[in-house]
């Protein structure tokens, strides 16, 4: 495989709009441990290679352990993921998955013990984010693998 083209090669305002929509979501009160889950969650079922090198990465990196990581393809299976995660991570699927018609009342339900309105917009913002990187990643073909950890949040 052989990347197609880099990021410095796209309109800058591109990117400048992406990282900004970052620092954002870094400031918006949710916890940088679950903000990781999301990225790793919605990275595995976009299948986006470099995205699981990186939050792999950042989240070994910020404390999260490998047992959680190998585990999240199955978070609904393991005992490991506290109910606020399950909550968040329920719509990070709902939202990811494209054959996913909508976001049912059991999700916003449960979403609601755990966050605030505030908090399940950035959460939807969240998803929103790592599914365009992502798909930016997938069209480039961004070669995995070369990421050190905290290099995303110092762009």
């Amino acid at each position: 495989m052989s990347q197609r083209f880099a990021f410095n090669e796209i309109p800058q305002q591109l990117l400048s709009t992406m990282f900004n929509m970052s620092n954002y979501l870094q400031n918006a009160g949710l916890e940088p441990s679950l903000r990781e889950l999301i990225k790793y969650r919605a990275s595995q079922i976009n299948h986006c290679a470099p995205c699981l090198d990186m939050h792999w990465k950042d989240a070994i990196a910020n404390g999260e352990t490998p047992q959680r990581l190998h585990s999240l393809i199955a978070w609904r299976d393991c005992p490991y993921y506290t109910d606020k995660e399950r909550a968040a991570l329920a719509l990070t699927d709902a939202l990811t998955n494209a054959n996913q018609q909508e976001v049912g009342d059991d999700i916003y339900n449960e979403l609601l013990k755990h966050f605030t309105k505030n908090d399940i917009a950035n959460l939807a913002l969240a998803v929103g984010e790592i599914n365009v990187w992502n798909r930016l990643n997938k069209i480039f073909k961004t070669t995995p693998g070369n990421y050190k950890p905290g290099a995303y949040q110092a762009a």
